[in-house]
């Protein structure tokens, strides 16, 4: 007895504790601000001016900052706490973040990155991993994790990142949301803690393109100039063949919609680029393709990395030699033994850089190319294959082009699937901003209404293969009735309906199998579901009048024998199995 009593008390107390587990682990999900803050602080604008003077361009808006931009007063953190630990507070506040409040936006706070903006996956094990409001059990994105679930969450009417590698256009794919990277050296990086030199922008989220194109007006500072539409749009077919879900068609009926046929084209990116940048070869890393179809894009994404790792060793590698700073497990795999590239290797991926901008140049010379955001569904929290160089690969493979170029690039979310969201993303040429923004508010709505039709469509198609599949089924089931396979017409009319479960037709064939079997109470579940869909169904009486007979309930069997008749006066078979009844037990 004693025995029975301790062995309760410990599954007591293991219920207990996988309570605790599951409250801490829910615990994330209901931040009042999804864990997107480090730190609040309040940065007002000034008086608006007088009129007739327009007010400010961005007055009533609200923005965040990654966590790499100082902010007089402040400690950058960099996304990592012994950076936080041995810094001291910003003098003056970075250029950008000065010109947006100048422009009439508050700065309501700082938010996370991934440790020391290395990452691309937003988690961070120091200060924790905002929640993608998406997709919970996924993580955001990174290196600028934070400043997009801010405004994913409608937080903040925008906010400022980082993107190095894709560290804003990765996270705005993952959460949602439009995510615009400028062109190289447009935007000023000056009180902004360098990731790697050469490959840095500062980028901006929103939900509103409207709200993204005032900010690029005010941060970009190009002359105004007429809206011009694309001569041509370039869709990258074998960059949306990564994708399990086919959207090219949403591009591609969206563009020809607003701006006709004529200006499409079509390519294959991957071959262009073998063609125009032979000195990709030197850095194919001889692995199969895999999913990243295209050796080209792959071998890009690899110079992009080493590129990435080599200045930011530069910038970075004597405080990490000194301090030892705790890291994460994925950003410690960037930072190896060696710490500087070769000459000959630094002329090579210059010499790709210098190919690349030339190939897109021409490519894009006033027109758009169109490719996915992300080939790849967010991962979720944990996920191994986040640690490993090749998810990190395959992460930024279609980030590299405008990243390797300097070209300018806008990631846009067109809705979900499976409870993820996808995006597709627009380049131009570098200096082209303002065209790219000004194309943005043309296509946003359009894109977006194609893919909703798109997706009704495929339900809707989904739902005509399912109901042809019933019917074969069906069929099936009536060819084993008729061999007197009784028990594997039940199985085809139970699969008939899984497949279609509004047809009456399918329960009442399986209740006919049922009776043949003598299974009386099953016969007479299946005739009252076929008779709730169809009151008209004579055989789904009449077989639930013999199930009841057999069953013994006469009163409601003479009652489903009359109906069958008040439905089909001449019916034979319900006017002889009435009177038989009538006989015995009226």
């Amino acid at each position: 007895m004693a025995s029975s009593s301790a062995n309760l008390w410990v599954l007591l107390g293991l219920g207990l504790a996988g309570i605790l587990i599951f409250t801490k682990k829910m615990k994330r999900a209901v931040k009042a601000d999804f864990g997107a803050f480090i730190e609040r602080l309040q940065l007002l604008p000034p008086p608006q001016p007088a009129p007739p003077k327009a007010p400010h361009p961005l007055t009533g808006l609200s923005f965040a900052v990654s966590d790499v931009l100082d902010i007089e007063g402040y400690v950058t953190s960099f996304g990592n706490p012994d950076w936080f630990r041995t810094r001291e507070a910003a003098s003056r506040t970075s250029p950008v973040v000065a010109a947006l409040v100048d422009g009439g936006a508050t700065c309501v706070g700082k938010t996370v990155v991934d440790d020391m903006a290395l990452g691309i996956s937003g988690e961070n094990k120091h200060y924790g991993t905002p929640t993608n409001p998406t997709s919970p059990a996924r993580v955001p994105g990174g290196a600028s994790s934070g400043a997009a679930v801010a405004v994913a969450t409608n937080l903040v009417d925008f906010s400022l990142g980082i993107d190095t590698v894709g560290g804003v256009r990765v996270p705005a794919g993952y959460c949602g949301i439009l995510g615009f990277r400028p062109s190289y050296g447009i935007v000023s990086l000056s009180g902004v803690i360098p990731v790697s030199t050469s490959l840095d922008t500062i980028g901006w989220f929103a939900k509103d393109p409207s709200i993204l194109r005032r900010v690029g007006h005010v941060l970009l500072q190009v002359p105004y100039a007429a809206q011009r539409n694309p001569r041509n749009i370039v869709i990258a077919d074998d960059c949306f063949q990564l994708l399990k879900v086919p959207i090219s068609q949403v591009v591609v009926k969206s563009m020809e919609k607003l701006y006709g046929r004529q200006v499409l084209r079509h390519e294959n990116l991957g071959d262009y680029l073998n063609l125009k940048v032979p000195s990709l070869n030197a850095f194919n890393d001889g692995k199969p393709n895999g999913e990243v179809k295209s050796s080209s894009i792959r071998s890009l994404a690899i110079v992009m990395q080493m590129l990435k790792r080599h200045e930011f060793k530069q910038n970075h590698g004597e405080w990490i030699n000194s301090v030892k700073p705790s890291l994460d497990p994925a950003i410690t795999s960037q930072i190896p033994e060696v710490l500087e590239l070769a000459n000959t290797e630094l002329e090579k991926i210059h010499t790709v850089r210098s190919e690349l901008r030339s190939a897109l140049n021409a490519l894009l010379k006033d027109g758009i190319l169109v490719i996915p955001t992300s080939a790849y569904p967010p991962p979720k929290f944990g996920a191994k294959e986040i640690l490993s160089e090749d998810y990190l690969i395959k992460t930024s493979a279609l980030s590299s082009l405008a990243c390797m170029s300097g070209c300018c690039q806008v990631a846009i979310p067109l809705g979900f699937e499976d409870k993820c969201p996808i995006s597709v993303s627009l380049l131009a040429g570098h200096g082209s901003d303002r065209f790219l923004l000004d194309t943005l508010i043309t296509v946003h709505a359009t894109l977006q209404e194609e893919f909703v039709v798109a997706t009704k469509s495929k339900t809707s198609n989904n739902a005509v293969t399912q109901e042809a599949s019933a019917e074969l089924a069906k069929d099936k089931g009536n060819q084993a009735f008729k061999d007197k396979q009784w028990q594997q017409a039940i199985g085809f009319y139970t699969e008939a309906i899984k497949l279609n479960s509004s047809n009456a037709t399918y329960y009442s064939n399986r209740a006919a199998a049922y009776l043949e079997l003598g299974s009386f109470i099953q016969a007479e579940a299946d005739c009252g579901k076929a008779i709730d869909l169809d009151k008209k169904n004579v055989k789904a009486h009449l077989r639930r009048g013999t199930a009841r007979e057999m069953l013994g309930y006469y009163k409601e069997a003479m009652e489903d024998f009359q109906y069958a008749l008040v439905l089909e006066p001449n019916n034979k078979r319900a006017a002889l199995s009435l009177d038989r009844l009538k006989k015995f037990f009226l």
